[in-house]
């Protein structure tokens, strides 16, 4: 009995029910909202990336120049500890290629590396480890779904906000009427 006592009050205007519902919408939205939207976030880029390893084939190949011995300074002021050289390898279909990967630094001409190449016997990169396709979809449905949470709830706030703005309005049209009244009253 206690718990409805508030719907009696009458106190209570239409636009606290409103906001009431507001809170209760956003907070529900907001949880299973963000939990879904994480886990499909996650679900899909585990996938993308177990593709990516499925479509990825490690292939040994040999270089066919000695490699640079010292790695050169990158765009973002670090130098990596691999340089980059041209190698050869033989494709799916028999066919000679050549393309330019990261190998060790000094590497001599005709070392054996391996490089990762697709169905085609083109090179692409090294797929991600089980390991790291776990934590980049975990840290993906994280994000997504912290971020659809917070959009939620910051819809709800704005919804609330005009919510009190039309209340504040609607006191002030109020105070227009009756302000006058009250003055006389405490003038005498």
């Amino acid at each position: 009995m206690r718990l409805w006592r508030w719907r009696n009050n009458p106190l209570r205007r239409r636009s606290d029910r409103i906001e009431a519902w507001i809170v209760l919408v956003a907070r529900v939205l907001a949880v299973l909202g963000g939990v879904l939207v994480g886990l499909a976030a996650a679900g899909a880029t585990d996938g993308a990336l177990a593709a990516q390893r499925a479509h990825a084939h490690a292939v040994p190949a040999v270089l066919t120049q000695q490699a640079p011995k010292t790695p050169q300074v990158s765009t973002d002021g670090s130098d990596g500890d691999t340089v980059w050289a041209t190698v050869r390898w033989t494709g799916p279909g028999g066919g000679t290629h050549t393309g330019r990967t990261q190998v060790e630094p000094a590497a001599a001409a005709g070392t054996r590396v391996t490089v990762w190449t697709d169905r085609t016997g083109a090179l692409v990169d090294e797929p991600l480890t089980p390991t790291e396709s776990a934590f980049q979809a975990a840290a993906t449905g994280l994000l997504a779904g912290s971020g659809t949470a917070v959009a939620v709830w910051a819809g709800g706030r704005l919804a609330r906000a005009r919510l009190d703005r039309r209340r504040l309005a609607a006191w002030d049209a109020e105070w227009e009427r009756v302000g006058p009244q009250w003055r006389k009253r405490m003038t005498g």
